[in-house]
């Protein structure tokens, strides 16, 4: 979730981002080789969800993306933050918990995979972030009793870019929500964003650097990762385009 807030929310220790007990991966395709449950991360702007849906074409499997659209609060957030911090974080919490439930149900072992745009863990970077001490606290207890009942990718794939690069992508997808955003902001997600995959150790992690990457309109960049994305077995990875 994004904020226009002008306030500096500050950045808390949630835990090393593999503490909590959650499902486990369903391995590889026993014929490529590759992860059956990828999913892309990344802060706002930095193209997850479209990596994500060209990379579910690519692959024949099944894409599960973020509703944000579907989050009554959200507007109410971006204009006041601290107001409304707590009904945003706790909708988004259960949408994605329900939509975790579903691959736990079955979807992971659809022909093809999954690929999600984004990691169910994340959702406490963004809590850390927005909610006071109190909400905080109430808002963990619920998470620990969902977090068990949510399957672990067999790979994260986590964009980067830079600041401006992030504020020029947003702007130029023109979505009237994310008008308030601030610069200040932008920089704090990023910022929790690299801290938390610092600690991410429930799997395979690839870092990629999308300053100067077109995988929307370069069929050679989109090649490019897709190849690299399909390399990865294990470790932390970092590939930037030279």
């Amino acid at each position: 979730m994004g904020s226009g807030g002008k306030a500096a929310f500050a950045r808390r220790d949630f835990g090393g981002a593999g503490n909590a007990a959650a499902g486990r991966g369903i391995g590889r395709d026993q014929v490529s080789e590759r992860p059956r449950y990828i999913a892309v991360e990344g802060p706002i702007g930095v193209g997850k969800t479209t990596l994500a849906e060209l990379l579910a074409a690519e692959l024949g499997a099944q894409l599960v993306c973020e509703q944000p659209d579907e989050n009554p609060f959200l507007s109410a957030f971006y204009k006041d933050p601290r107001r409304n911090a707590m009904s945003t974080q706790l909708f988004y919490l259960l949408q994605r918990y329900q939509q975790q439930g579903e691959l736990v149900q079955g979807d992971l072992f659809v022909r093809g995979g999954i690929v999600a745009d984004y990691l169910f863990a994340k959702d406490r970077l963004f809590a850390s972030l927005t909610l006071s001490n109190d909400e905080l606290a109430l808002y963990e207890r619920i998470y620990q009793m969902l977090r068990p009942r949510v399957a672990t990718p067999d790979l994260v794939v986590y964009l980067q870019a830079p600041t401006p690069v992030l504020l020029e992508r947003i702007r130029h997808r023109g979505r009237a929500a994310e008008k308030p955003i601030r610069t200040e902001y932008v920089e704090q997600v990023s910022q929790a964003y690299a801290e938390f995959f610092f600690r991410y150790e429930e799997g395979p992690l690839l870092i990629v650097d999308v300053s100067e990457l077109d995988f929307l309109a370069n069929a050679d960049h989109r090649a490019e990762l897709f190849s690299v994305i399909r390399r990865t077995r294990a470790g932390v990875n970092h590939w930037t385009r030279r």
